[in-house]
């Protein structure tokens, strides 16, 4: 029997994400949707650390995902923050998809685009749901302004959502002046404006998206939600947990989510239970819990594999039918037994 294996290269991963950000959403939505249902394995994610690079890690996030999908495999994603500083990306990642039938991997396709579009897509998703099924906002508020920010922005720009005004906080002025010019389509909003405080960002928007490097809480005044905002709490360790405790919480895996002291963990932590937590993404969309805006709706979707195997199994199926795979015939050399 013959074992072929595609090779997808990142141009190819995002020309198709490029055009087809709507279809994207819908697969990341089906993934959430089979999860809730039962239809996954998602095992939690495995943290490679080095001692003399504390701040750099490796990380695995094996998944299974059935349903439509029927694929298992393994994303192997770098995080090296100091390769901002040398002008090139902080991740990069592989993903490997393997037949469910057989366990041969069938494919290997670059994956820091993979990766950026299913966290892209997912709060994009998010933002619709949570946001009584609207794609309108007055002010969209972006906070770390680098790659994940660029894709979280294309997804909601490119899926209709309507945003009179754009602004823009991080750590370095450069970035946010860059992002200004670079990613922002300016056309697209009354004003896009690099701000000087993340405090002011955040009490004149009411979409907002965290998508820093942050390691612990940097946003610890709970008055500055007072307007009841939708955050996208895409990074996940940016906010206090007093901020947590009076908003509404919505998580992609209630489970997933309470470790690694993201501020949902630390909200448990300090509090002892879970009951801060309103619900899950799949049971908004499913109608099992609801949300308003009466208090601030906190998003923090911890990120799983199973969304990296639904958006990459689509990419490769999408590649498979344009002949724009690199395919190897004799990867695989002893296959009789």
């Amino acid at each position: 029997m013959r074992f072929e294996l595609s090779i997808i290269n990142g141009k190819t991963v995002f020309d198709i994400v490029r055009a087809h950000r709507e279809e994207c959403l819908g697969i990341v939505r089906e993934a959430y949707l089979a999860h809730a249902d039962g239809q996954s394995v998602n095992p939690d994610s495995y943290f490679l650390r080095f001692p003399d690079k504390p701040d750099c890690r490796i990380i695995a996030l094996p998944a299974y995902l059935g349903n439509n999908f029927e694929v298992a495999g393994v994303k192997w994603i770098a995080s090296y923050p100091a390769n901002v500083k040398r002008g090139f990306p902080r991740a990069s990642a592989v993903l490997v998809l393997n037949s469910y039938d057989t366990g041969y991997p069938f494919a290997i396709l670059e994956s820091s685009i993979i990766s950026a579009a299913r966290t892209a897509a997912s709060a994009a998703l998010a933002a619709h749901w949570l946001n009584g099924e609207s794609r309108r906002a007055h002010s969209l508020g972006i906070v770390g302004t680098g790659f994940i920010a660029r894709y979280a922005y294309d997804f909601l720009i490119d899926t209709g959502w309507e945003i009179e005004e754009v602004r823009l906080y991080d750590s370095s002025p450069v970035e946010s002046e860059k992002f200004r010019n670079t990613a922002c389509r300016r056309e697209r909003h009354r004003a896009v404006t690099v701000v000087p405080a993340v405090a002011e960002l955040i009490r004149a928007s009411d979409l907002i998206v965290f998508t820093t490097v942050a390691s612990t809480p940097h946003i610890t005044d709970a008055t500055l939600f007072e307007h009841n905002p939708l955050v996208l709490h895409i990074s996940l360790r940016d906010l206090a947990p007093e901020i947590l405790l009076k908003s509404q919480n919505v998580v992609d895996d209630v489970e997933h989510v309470m470790k690694a002291n993201t501020s949902p963990h630390l909200v448990e932590q300090k509090t002892g239970n879970r009951s801060f937590v309103t619900g899950t993404l799949a049971d908004i969309m499913a109608g099992r819990r609801s949300v308003n805006r009466l208090r601030p709706i906190i998003f923090s979707p911890f990120g799983m594999g199973i969304l990296d195997l639904a958006v990459g199994k689509w990419v490769y199926d999408q590649a498979i039918a344009a002949g724009r795979d690199l395919r190897l015939s004799d990867f695989f050399y002893e296959t009789v037994r």
